[in-house]
Parts: structure tokens; sequence; C-alpha cells
């Protein structure tokens, strides 16, 4: 391991803990339509007080204050810690694996739009248009350079279909429930990133992702239905479980259809 290597490591998991800081902002105002996203200063969503520069250094401050508040003494959600040592440790894996410095770039920004979409739709039912919009722009340029390492189209033609049918299934699917048990089974949202992924994998990639995100999705819940504190008809986030499955497609999807098929 070469000094060269251990540097550039180190600059790509300190640069991953800001954009997670960043992240972590965008989680948190988005839902709220807060004015100043980018530019606002960060306070403590308990005390209101505004946070200080050097109690806001991406995981330092966290560790620091022992996950608290300097000013209230409140709990700080494990999130913030979570989502900056991901996109961290993500950064620096695309670096292990990949070596054309803007792939990197595009995989990490990926990356961050996916984990802010998870934590919003966890806690507000909500996936915001910015993101899915940001996202399938992503996809459909994704598409257009063939020197990118993961490439799940042969043309821009199958990503076009990909990103109408990931929409058309889950709109169906919605039109469905509301019509016959008058449901919402899931929000345009979740159409909307479903068609961001189907540009981005191709429409074959759809029955595979819903099928174990409904699983992973009724697995989550599984418990509080035997404790009884949900049942059937509790609304529930599906934007996660479609991200989960998401990354199942990614990186196994492939090993897994073909083992499907032989047996």
């Amino acid at each position: 391991m070469n000094q060269e290597f251990i540097f550039y490591s180190s600059l790509l998991f300190v640069l991953g803990l800001i954009l997670g800081s960043f992240a972590n902002v965008l989680i948190y105002r988005l839902p709220l339509d807060k004015k100043g996203i980018l530019t606002g200063r960060s306070f403590c969503t308990f005390c209101k007080k505004t946070i200080k520069w050097f109690d806001n250094i991406p995981l330092i401050s966290y560790l620091k204050l022992n996950g608290k508040c300097r000013n209230c003494k409140k709990q700080i959600s494990p999130r913030y810690i979570f989502v900056e040592l991901v996109s961290a440790l993500f950064f620096v894996f695309i670096f292990i694996k990949l070596n054309n410095f803007y792939e990197i770039i595009f995989y990490q920004i990926v990356l961050l739009i996916l984990l802010t979409i998870i934590f919003i739709d966890l806690k507000h039912f909500i996936i915001p248009d910015e993101l899915n919009f940001t996202l399938i722009f992503l996809s459909i340029i994704h598409n257009f350079f063939s020197d990118f390492t993961f490439r799940f189209n042969e043309d821009i033609n199958q990503s076009i279909i990909g990103g109408l049918v990931g929409y058309s299934v889950i709109w169906v699917i919605i039109f469905l429930y509301d019509k016959l048990k008058n449901i919402e089974a899931m929000g345009l949202g979740d159409a909307k990133l479903m068609s961001a992924l189907g540009f981005f994998f191709g429409w074959q990639c759809v029955p595979f992702i819903l099928f174990f995100a409904s699983i992973i999705g009724l697995i989550s819940v599984l418990p509080f239905i035997i404790n009884k504190e949900k049942n059937l008809r509790t609304e529930i986030p599906f934007g996660p479980s479609i991200i989960y499955a998401a990354f199942i497609y990614f990186f196994k999807g492939q090993q897994i259809i073909d083992f499907l098929l032989v047996y």
C-alpha cells in the first residue's frame, strides 16, 4: 500500500464525510420546504440554537460531544453519523474499485441521493421531486457514456423503455388499489423512483426490484404485525425497500436470475 494511495483514500474519506453531512442537511430541510436549504446555518432541532462551526465538523464533533447538543444536551440522532460514515466509506470503496474520476464522482452523488431518499421517506412518507428528477437525469446521462464500468443497457432505447415501464407499473398498481380497494397502495414518488431505476438498469430490472422490494417491505413490518402494533393496512414507506432491492440487483441481480432460471 503506497503513500499516494493512502493520501487519496484519506482525502476521499474526509470529502465523503463532508458530503454525508450535506446529505443530512437535505434529509432534514427538504421535506420541511425550508428557506435557504443550501445557505442557512445549521441549528439544533430541539433548542433551535445555531451550531458553532467547531461543533459542526463531520464525525469528529459528534464523537467529541458524545452525540449530544452542546447547549440543551439533547441526544442527536445517530442517523447523522451513520450517513456520514456510509458516504465516506463508499467514496473510498469506489475509489478502490474504479479508475475513472468522473465515474467515481457520479456514483458518489447517486449514493447520496439514495441515502437522502431513504431517510426522508422513512420519516415523512414522501420522496421529494427534486431528488427523483435528479436521479432520473443522472440515470439517463449514465446510459449516454459507453465508458462507464457498470452498464446495464446496450443502447439508450432500452433505458427509455425501462424508465417508462418502471413508472407505468407502479402507476397501474396505484390505480387498481384505488379503484378496487379504495387504498393508496403507493405514492407517485415511488413511481418516479422506479422510473429512475428503470432508466438506469433497463426494463428487465422492474419485476426483480418490485418482487424483492415487496419481500423486504413485508419482512420489515412483520415484527410490528406480530406484536399487533401495525396491520397490513398500515402505511409504510416503500421507497427504502425499492432502493434496497435495487442494490441487490446492482451487485447480485444477474447471479440470482441465473440461479432461479436453473432451478
